[in-house]
């Protein structure tokens, strides 16, 4: 057991020192950030997600999960605010402002990687939405929420990309928010 905290905690330093490294020698530091605590559908905490808006070049995702399935799992930002247990079909479907097909939707992230421990981690980059005022805002009336599905993203199937059931919520709330990423 003791090993395995271990690994867990490598991966978060890890994965904290990636996110807070400026981009480039020089980079401005980000304008805005966020995080969400990801729970699994018992209501226990099994990852975190934090999100730094560096404006043209886009928002950085650091997720690091762990107690999951090997293998890939579907990973996107949804509409709502809102991760109710133990479906999070509160969290609404996903993110998609310009209303385009999957694959190309806002809120489409990458798959997440989980290695045979059971620990997922990744860190991305994405243009298809902001933590900043403006149309492309998860930062609207009901905010947004990040969800792990049971499997991968396929990116072309409507509406979801056959990524089946939703397996972890986390809400999306700014630094300094009460909010921990709860219903």
């Amino acid at each position: 057991m003791r090993r395995r905290h271990r690994s867990r905690l490598m991966t978060a330093v890890l994965a904290v020192s990636l996110f807070v490294m400026p981009q480039a020698a020089g980079a401005a530091a980000p304008s805005r950030q966020a995080k969400a605590m990801l729970h699994d559908g018992t209501g226990a905490m099994i990852g975190w997600a934090l999100f730094s808006d560096s404006g043209q070049r886009g928002v950085r995702v650091v997720v690091v999960a762990w107690g999951l399935g090997e293998g890939l799992h579907g990973l996107h930002i949804h509409a709502t605010g809102s991760c109710v247990a133990p479906t999070f079909t509160s969290a609404g479907s996903h993110f998609n402002p310009l209303n385009t097909l999957h694959g190309s939707h806002a809120g489409d992230l990458p798959n997440l990687p989980v290695g045979p421990n059971g620990i997922g981690h990744l860190v991305t980059s994405s243009t298809g939405f902001t933590l900043l005022p403006g149309q492309l805002s998860i930062f609207d009336n009901d905010g947004a929420a990040l969800v792990v599905h049971a499997g991968p993203d396929d990116y072309v199937t409507n509406p979801t990309g056959n990524s089946g059931s939703r397996v972890a919520c986390g809400v999306i709330a700014p630094f300094g928010s009460a909010r921990l990423g709860g219903t």
